[in-house]
């Protein structure tokens, strides 16, 4: 029924939605799919009546795929919104904003580069590699919207840091991203878990101080194709 809330996913055919039961409904002839990225919008829309929430399942996480709600109320907010977007205090308010995230962003860049240093833990005969490897997986695993590891605030610091660096490896130290796996239930994960364990090794050789032949070591041969420039935020002191 239109009067309730509803958290649906997509219809087998256009226009249509399933329930979390399996039906097959038909969103109200005057009603229309907002589609998501604007949150003021949806949440205007929201507040204003009855919706369908659309969501998708991608992997562990549900992905909005917007809400369906009545196409006189999403106008009416949108016009709502846009109008407030234009006055001088809203621009001053989003200015303040976006320099506050700036500053967050940056802060969190180099709280994860340090924690990325203590999570590697190299024998200071190796700490320029280190230094190295923590600036190139904090530089892939940090950008706001990457949607990495490192951007979820679900798990521990430490714990994205260790994810974040094994999962640089496995893609940048292996051939993981060319190989062709079975598509057999769990084999991905099995795969991935076995690249982990040698990940693991070649961290744990540079935790001691023994001599390694460069040439041998798939983790060296990334770090010196090119010089490895510092993500802003980070302190190379």
């Amino acid at each position: 029924m239109p009067e309730l809330n509803r958290l649906v996913r997509p219809g087998r055919v256009a226009r249509t939605v399933l329930t979390e039961s399996g039906e097959t409904l038909l969103p109200p002839e005057h009603w229309e799919l907002l589609p998501p990225g604007d949150a003021a919008l949806t949440r205007r829309v929201k507040e204003m009546g009855p919706v369908w929430l659309v969501q998708v399942k991608k992997g562990r996480r549900l992905m909005s795929r917007g809400i369906w709600a009545d196409a006189g109320h999403i106008a009416e907010a949108r016009l709502e919104v846009e109008e407030k977007r234009a006055t001088p205090e809203y621009a001053r308010k989003r200015e303040t904003d976006l320099a506050r995230r700036q500053r967050q962003h940056e802060a969190y860049v180099e709280e994860f580069y340090l924690a990325a240093l203590h999570f590697l833990d190299f024998h200071p005969r190796h700490r320029q590699l280190a230094e190295d490897l923590a600036r190139r997986v904090t530089e892939h695993a940090t950008p706001v919207g990457s949607g990495t590891v490192a951007r979820t605030e679900c798990i521990p610091l430490a714990e994205r840091v260790r994810a974040a660096v094994i999962a640089w490896m496995r893609h940048q130290t292996t051939a993981y991203d060319s190989m062709k796996i079975a598509r057999i239930r769990g084999r991905r994960r099995e795969v991935r878990r076995h690249l982990a364990e040698r990940s693991a090794e070649i961290l744990a050789a540079y935790r001691s101080d023994r001599l390694i032949d460069a040439d041998l070591c798939p983790l060296q041969a990334v770090l010196t194709e090119s010089i490895i420039a510092a993500p802003n935020g980070i302190n190379q002191a």
